[in-house]
């Protein structure tokens, strides 16, 4: 799939029977982006040829999954390699070093990655998503010295969660004044990425005055503790663990108000998981495909002398082959509202659209990730499942780990719980009820 971002004429109905794409960039609220302005944005490019430069790296990190798997070894010289090779860099403007890619292109590209080790895209989630918040704030301030960052290869973790006793839309994690300058004090979990990041990406408060603030601390100073104390059941090498932050310096330049974050970052976060799950179901689709064609043994009451032959057996196989593509499908298309809803911003800084243009494509945004994520949490849990029927009870043994492929499906699905978003998606279609794209976690507020 080369072409990630299309607008068409057709209408899309929505239970109404209005234009769903007046929730978003319809084409009267397309940024209108001069000669001088395009090149400042990442607009798109040669998917096929972006996808070659990683495909090597990509198969020499699949050839270890398994292995990594088996001894839950932090896959660090793999991320490095990226890293190094420019992949972080991907949705950079070309004028700035990056690949100049589109959001679509970097959800189909991620897949292509989560194919060959899914934990990998999860690690690297935060970072893009501060990625995207650094192409957002570009609209009207320079971001070049990020940029720069990203092309030499550094990378971001996310340090945004707290468990325990803090309540829904509040946070213990504080930034404060010192005699030395500011520094961020906090303990947080599901530190995805973190210990592989030169930067954290910390959702915190300013103590002077209660402001919700993102700082960004540099990874490695001495109030910095990274703990690879995760102990999910799948995804297992994110590093999603503990960060503890104790005195930690920040830069004043880098601590910004989170109302100015971008506003698509909740359907970004969950893009990326869509981009994880269909990575998984191809993969358990591929690595089955080869355990069916090794297989020698057959039943008596089979359909075929040879099991490679057996047409119940491909068929199976077929099943979830068309799944994972279906899976990659639904999350690049997905992802082609967020790409409008970053171009409304632009378009917004510019004068060129009017602030509501830029929530309804932020709505659509939310919208779109939400009804790829209620397809596909099931496909996925029932893709890596069924596919296992291909194998018969060889299939349960504990050397090849099949059954990561459904672990790390039943994992990522457990994120931004499918439920919600089901009777969310369910009421606007119903009512029209405007989808939220900002929430929190916590303990329930006394009343």
């Amino acid at each position: 799939m080369t072409q990630t971002q299309t607008h068409t004429d057709e209408p899309r109905l929505g239970a109404d029977g209005t234009d769903e794409r007046q929730l978003g960039a319809d084409s009267a609220d397309e940024p209108r982006l001069g000669a001088d302005s395009a090149d400042e944005l990442s607009l798109g490019t040669d998917y096929e040829a972006l996808a070659e430069r990683f495909r090597p790296l990509f198969a020499r990190i699949a050839e270890g999954a398994l292995l990594r798997e088996q001894d839950r070894a932090l896959p660090r010289e793999e991320i490095a390699l990226l890293a190094e090779a420019g992949f972080g860099a991907v949705r950079v403007p070309r004028k700035y070093g990056g690949a100049g890619a589109s959001l679509p292109q970097l959800i189909e590209l991620l897949a292509e990655l989560a194919a060959a080790d899914s934990n990998i895209p999860q690690a690297l989630r935060g970072h893009f998503a501060y990625v995207e918040d650094r192409l957002n704030q570009h609209a009207t301030a320079d971001q070049s010295a990020w940029f720069a960052r990203f092309v030499s290869g550094e990378i971001a973790g996310n340090a945004w969660t707290e468990i325990g006793d803090v309540l829904v839309g509040e946070v213990n994690t504080k930034v404060r004044g010192t005699g030395d300058g500011l520094v961020v004090d906090g303990t947080k979990y599901y530190s995805t990425g973190s210990i592989f990041a030169d930067w954290l990406d910390v959702y915190a408060e300013r103590e002077e005055d209660g402001v919700p603030v993102i700082a960004i601390v540099k990874a490695d100073q001495p109030g910095v503790t990274i703990l690879d104390d995760w102990d999910g059941f799948g995804q297992k090498t994110t590093g999603s663990g503990t960060a503890v932050l104790e005195g930690a310096r920040v830069e004043a330049e880098n601590v910004t108000v989170f109302a100015d974050r971008f506003r698509y970052q909740t359907a970004f976060y969950q893009l990326v998981h869509l981009a994880t799950l269909a990575g998984i179901v191809t993969a358990a689709a591929r690595e089955v495909a080869g355990e069916a064609h090794a297989r020698t043994r057959v039943f008596s009451h089979g359909s075929a002398p040879r099991w490679r032959d057996d047409p119940l057996v491909q068929q199976t196989v077929g099943v979830a082959t068309a799944q994972g593509f279906a899976a990659r499908a639904i999350a690049v298309r997905a992802a082609e509202s967020s790409q409008d809803a970053y171009l409304a911003r632009f378009a917004v800084a510019a004068g060129s659209a009017d602030p509501e243009a830029e929530q309804r494509a932020n709505q659509r945004a939310e919208l779109d990730s939400a009804q790829g994520q209620i397809v596909l949490v099931d496909l996925s849990l029932r893709a890596t499942s069924d596919v296992l029927n291909a194998l018969s009870a060889s299939a349960a043994s504990d050397a090849k780990k099949l059954d990561r492929f459904w672990r790390n499906a039943r994992t990522v699905s457990s994120h931004n719980p499918v439920v919600f978003k089901q009777r969310i998606v369910g009421d606007w279609a119903v009512n029209g009820t405007p989808v939220p794209y900002e929430w929190a976690i916590g303990a329930q507020k006394p009343a």
